[in-house]
Formats: C-alpha cells, structure tokens, sequence
C-alpha cells in the first residue's frame, strides 16, 4: 500500500513537471522600456512559435533603419499603443524553419527575406515569425547579409514611387537623401522606369550617386536643390528639417511630392497647384520577389555600408541615427549556409 501512494504522489509531483516544458529559448535584443541606446538588452527571451497564417524563420541577417531608433525611443508608441516589451528589428533574412497550418507558398529549408510590419517586429533575434504577405523567396544573386538589407528601404521606394506618384517614363524626379537607404533604390527603380533623376546627397556622397545612377548629382552642402532642380515631376522627400518646405517650389503643376516624414502642408500643396501623399510602407510579398527579380538581374545593386553582431545592436542603431549611412547597416545574426 505504501509503494503504491509512493507511486500516485510521485506522479503527482512529476506530472507539472512535463506538463509545463518551457518553451525553446534564443537570443534576442528586448527593449523593456522606451529610451536611448542602453535600452536594448541581449538576452535570452521565449522562441515564437508560429501561428497557423505564420512561418517561423531562423534569422540570418537583420536590416537596421532610422525607424528602428525612433520605435525604441517610444515616439512611435502614439501610433501604435504600448508595445513593450519589444524585439525590434523589421528586416530580415533566413530560412524557414517551420510553417503553420495555412501556409500555402513556403515550406521547411526555404531562404527567404521580409519586412515585418512595424506594429510587430521581431528581427533583432534568432528566430522570428512573418506572414506569407510580409516574405518572398529571397534573390539568389544576394547574400542574406545583402538581402536583409532590402526589404523595409526598397518597399518604400517603390510603394512611393510607383504605387503612390506613378512614376513613368520621360518624368523628372528628385530624391532627397540619395545615398541612404530608401533614396539608393529610387534612384536605381526611376532610372529603370526611364526617368530623369535628380538626386541629393553630401560631398562624400557625390560619385555614389553617379554609380547608382542619378542624372544630376547635388551636393546639399554647397548647392541649393532648387536651384538645380526646377519642375521636376516627383519629389521623393526623407529628409526633414527645411528640405520638406522647400520642396513645395521645384514640383511642376499637377505633380507630387511624397513625404516620408509626415503629411505635407495641404495650403503649400494648394498654393503651388501640386498633390501631395504621405507614406507609410506596407509589407507585400509579391513586389518583394519582382525587387528580388531585379536584382537576380543585376538591374539593382544592394549597399552594405557596415555590419555588427546581434549583441552590437546598440552600436548598429547608433550609427542608424545619425541619418548619414550610405545604404544599409546589417545585423549578422547566424553564420550564412554553405
């Protein structure tokens, strides 16, 4: 009789045990809290498992953008609700680790990249969770260092370009910011579209715009833009400060200028007889694998300025905020599969 209630108690004892197996543990840089760079903490954190509309994707490389610093400092927060704690991080590329019950495209072992939305993020990590609507098959010509670098930066100058202003041939564009991030693919996607580009960027700066493609380089630290570029037909603005209000003079009527930093002035719109946008980028798998046909194509080069390890994600953001990154900076999570 003893042994018997030995038997019933130990089970009994044992059986929470099993019942509550923690879940699989990564690496992963966690903001607790709203701040400046100290708030990203390396830690271990809980592997997301994925939901059925969901893959999980171990994470090779992970793209680092200006809105990464400005998500961490809470300024985002208004928009979205209190998020934390938070994985940031909403470039990624990996492989496929596991795929819920609906997905229909991907499957185990497949190398993709993706932009995750803003509202969830997740990319600073060994593992993270995206839609089929967020991931493509990534472009075979790229590294996964090289295609993390694409996502968030090539979906807004395209979304901008073509979908917002309907950029065509024989139009003028200027791109504010041609060097950085977004402004490297819209000078490379409006060239393509056989449009006239104007674009700016530092002295430093000048030859890389010639290499990606620009008509006229301008060098904003000795020339006024709107001395050069006059009745352009797309303005492409990232820059902020004064560069938004005097944008307003150099779009022809009937043009547009698409903002990035936050809704044009309707009365400056009005006053110079243009049409203005707003823009905040949206995940979308199927202009993510034409963006990745291209450059299969060699008809767009990706730039990687500098990379950093996961746990130097605070070193990464610091030079994000700066604003003065040529192309991309790039978190090296995993060793890339031979």
């Amino acid at each position: 009789m003893k042994t018997e209630m030995a038997v019933v108690l130990t089970a009994l004892i044992a059986a929470p045990l099993f019942a509550q197996s923690p879940k699989p543990a990564m690496k992963a840089i966690v903001v607790h809290e709203y701040g400046g760079l100290d708030a990203l903490k390396y830690e271990d954190t809980p592997r997301p498992e994925p939901k059925e509309n969901q893959v999980l994707v171990k994470v090779i490389a992970a793209g680092v953008n200006p809105v990464d610093g400005l998500i961490r400092s809470g300024k985002f927060a208004k928009f979205f609700g209190t998020m934390l704690p938070l994985v940031p991080g909403y470039d990624i590329a990996g492989i496929v680790e596991k795929t819920g019950a609906k997905i229909e495209k991907l499957k185990k072992g497949d190398a993709v990249y993706a932009y995750i939305g803003l509202e969830e993020g997740g990319g600073y990590a060994e593992y993270a969770v995206v839609t089929e609507k967020e991931a493509a098959p990534k472009p075979k010509a790229a590294s996964f260092v090289e295609a993390a670098a694409v996502p968030v930066v090539a979906l807004t100058a395209w979304q901008a370009l073509f979908d917002t202003a309907k950029l065509s041939a024989g139009q003028s564009v200027l791109v504010h910011g041609g060097s950085g991030g977004v402004g490297s693919f819209a000078i490379q996607f409006a060239k393509l579209r056989g449009a006239k580009v104007f674009a700016t960027a530092s002295t430093h700066n000048q030859d890389f715009l010639k290499q990606l493609g620009a008509d006229v380089a301008i060098d904003y630290t000795t020339q006024k833009f709107e001395d050069v570029a006059k009745d352009v037909d797309v303005v492409l603005e990232s820059v902020g400060k004064d560069t938004l209000a005097r944008s307003y003079g150099v779009v022809k009527k009937g043009g547009i200028l698409v903002s990035l930093i936050g809704p044009p002035d309707k009365t400056e719109l009005d006053k110079h007889g243009i049409r203005g946008a707003a823009l905040g980028v949206e995940p979308n798998s199927s202009e993510l694998a034409e963006i990745a046909n291209l450059i299969d194509q060699k008809k767009i080069k990706v730039t990687v300025s500098q990379t950093y390890p996961l746990a130097e994600a605070a070193k990464a953001e610091e030079q994000a905020d700066t604003g003065h990154t040529r192309g991309k900076i790039v978190l090296k999570v995993a060793e890339e599969p031979k």
